[in-house]
């Protein structure tokens, strides 16, 4: 009998992945900044930027899934309460729901990749859908690092909307969480290369 043989797993190419998951949260800075010089009311602003911002996310989903026929799990989950949130924020026209938002995505993953740990299991590679390849003991840290960072976000978002104003709270969506989670990721890269798993070489 012929055993069919699986498919390598596609994976977006980096900068591609990062324009799909960055890119609702640009159009959002922009609808938010701009849409006043359309003739937009200032206490609407964040209303027209959190349609953009459902718009664009299911756009980035749709191309994701044509581009690999897969959704990661973090954008996915992400995507889903974003619609759901910012649903509500157009629907009830209450600001609190879509600002609140990051709060809930970010404990929710800080969650379960604790949460996970408490199991005895690493979930980190599922949440992020990483390429890395890293030993147990690596995975166990990394998950434990991620997870409290999750949570330090969640309460910056707090503290942030609701003690300054949405304009401060939109850019610090962009200008700020970004280059935070950027350099933290960043410094993660000694313990990448510490706990990287090593391919046997052939003849060994």
């Amino acid at each position: 009998m012929q055993i069919e043989s699986v498919p390598p797993r596609r994976h977006l190419p980096p900068l591609v992945k990062l324009a799909l998951e960055l890119g609702p949260l640009v159009i959002f800075f922009l609808g938010n900044a701009y849409s006043e010089r359309l003739g937009v009311a200032p206490d609407q602003k964040l209303f027209v930027a959190t349609g953009v911002f459902i718009a664009a996310t299911v756009v980035a989903l749709a191309v994701h899934f044509v581009l690999v026929r897969r959704l990661p799990i973090m954008p996915l989950v992400s995507g889903v309460v974003v619609v759901v949130f910012g649903g509500l924020t157009l629907a009830l026209q209450d600001k609190t729901f879509i600002m609140v938002k990051p709060t809930i995505v970010n404990a929710l993953f800080g969650t379960v990749l604790l949460g996970g740990l408490a199991f005895g299991r690493s979930l980190l590679s599922v949440v992020l859908d990483s390429m890395f390849s890293l030993t147990e003991e690596g995975w166990r840290k990394l998950t434990f690092r991620w997870g409290l960072f999750f949570f330090v976000l969640a309460a910056l978002n707090e503290i942030v909307w609701r003690t300054q104003t949405e304009d401060f709270w939109v850019n610090f969506k962009v200008f700020g969480i970004m280059p935070i989670t950027v350099l933290f990721a960043l410094a993660q890269t000694p313990l990448l290369s510490r706990y990287e798993r090593k391919e046997p070489q052939p003849g060994e």
